[in-house]
């Protein structure tokens, strides 16, 4: 298996606009690797350079441009099926959270609680949190499904607004 470091080296881009704003996305040679969301592309850009500082603008490439095309295909209809290969980088414990994330059927939410008793530690909630701010795939990996046990929203990383409004989106 490729380091991850090799796999960077050959992480391309592509940016464009979805009714959130701009959308971002990055993929290196295994699949994507990061989705971000911002109100401006210069945002993004910086967000990406500093991300992936040797990540090459790929605007033009095929490959890129359909997983680009899906991405914003499952933001504006997310009860989309879709299928994209992931390259996913992080702890044993952050994956188990996404993996669990993506079981939470469009339309519906969970609790901190209710995933961390899913992924068979109940007294992680604040864990599995910390897995959701660390997710780089939104939408994808739909840390936005997460909600207090109260049932109200807490932080998301791309606004708690944008929260809203894709819950609000899947629950029509």
């Amino acid at each position: 298996m490729k380091q991850r470091s090799d796999r960077l080296q050959n992480t391309f881009y592509a940016m464009s606009y979805c009714s959130f704003g701009s959308v971002l996305i990055a993929a290196s040679d295994v699949g994507l690797c990061s989705v971000l969301l911002a109100d401006t592309p210069e945002a993004l850009v910086r967000e990406a350079q500093t991300r992936f500082p040797d990540a090459k603008l790929a605007q033009k490439d095929t490959k890129i441009q359909k997983l680009l095309a899906v991405v914003i295909g499952v933001i504006e209809k997310p009860n989309k099926q879709f299928s994209l290969p992931l390259d996913l980088e992080g702890t044993v414990f952050q994956k188990q959270v996404w993996r669990a994330l993506q079981k939470i059927p469009c339309g519906k939410t969970a609790t901190y609680t209710d995933i961390a008793k899913r992924i068979g530690k109940p007294k992680s909630a604040r864990a599995v949190a910390q897995a959701c701010a660390a997710n780089n795939i939104a939408v994808i990996i739909p840390c936005h499904r997460v909600v207090r046990t109260d049932g109200s929203l807490s932080g998301y990383r791309w606004g708690v607004e944008r929260k809203k409004a894709l819950l609000e989106r899947e629950e029509a």
